[in-house]
C-alpha cells in the first residue's frame, strides 16, 4: 500500500471521477489483492496487477446505480515552495485545464492515455491490463493525443501538440 496506494487511488479516480468512490475502490483493491495474493502468478508486475484489480473494481462501482447520480470533478495540484503566488496559480490553472480535457475524453481513450502518460506503462503492459491487442492500445494512444491536441487548441488556444 505504501508503494502503490497513491497510484491505485489516482487510477480509480480517473475512471470514476469521484473522490469518495476512489477511496473505497483503493481500499477494496488492496483487500482483494490481499485475499488473492496466492493467485498472483507474477506474469505482470505487482503494479500492473494492482491496477488491473483497481480497474475491475472501478468498473463495478461505475456500473452501480448510485454512481450515476453523483459525479465530482475536483482537481488539486500540490503547491511548490519558493514560487510566487501568481506563478503557482497560473501553473495550477494550466494543469486544471489539461486535466479537464483528459477527463472529457471517452473512457477508452482516457484510460489508455493515463496509463501510458501518468503511470508510464508500456504498450504491452497496457494491452495486458486492458486485455486488448497492442495495436488497439497504439491506436487509442494516437486518437487520445490527437483529441487532446484538438481540445487544447479549441478550448484554450494552445498551439502545441499534446
Amino acid at each position: 500500500m505504501d508503494r502503490y496506494g497513491q497510484d491505485v487511488w489516482n487510477y480509480a479516480y480517473f475512471i470514476v471521477k469521484h473522490r469518495a468512490m476512489a477511496d473505497d475502490i483503493a481500499q477494496d483493491t488492496f483487500i482483494q489483492a490481499y485475499r488473492h495474493f496466492s493467485g498472483f502468478r507474477q506474469e505482470a508486475s505487482v503494479k500492473t496487477w494492482l491496477l488491473r484489480i483497481a480497474r475491475n473494481v472501478s468498473f463495478n462501482y461505475r456500473n452501480a446505480a448510485f454512481f450515476r447520480k453523483a459525479l465530482l470533478m475536483d482537481i488539486v495540484s500540490p503547491r511548490h515552495p519558493g514560487r510566487s503566488a501568481e506563478q503557482d496559480y497560473l501553473e495550477r490553472e494550466a494543469a486544471s485545464e489539461i486535466w479537464r480535457c483528459v477527463l472529457d475524453l471517452p473512457m477508452k481513450l482516457r484510460e489508455t492515455l493515463v496509463l501510458h502518460a501518468k503511470y508510464e506503462l508500456s504498450v504491452s503492459e497496457i494491452a495486458d491490463l486492458q486485455r486488448i491487442p497492442e495495436g488497439t492500445v497504439k491506436s487509442r494512444l494516437f486518437a487520445a493525443r490527437r483529441r487532446m491536441a484538438f481540445l487544447l487548441k479549441e478550448d484554450y488556444g494552445y498551439d502545441q501538440a499534446y
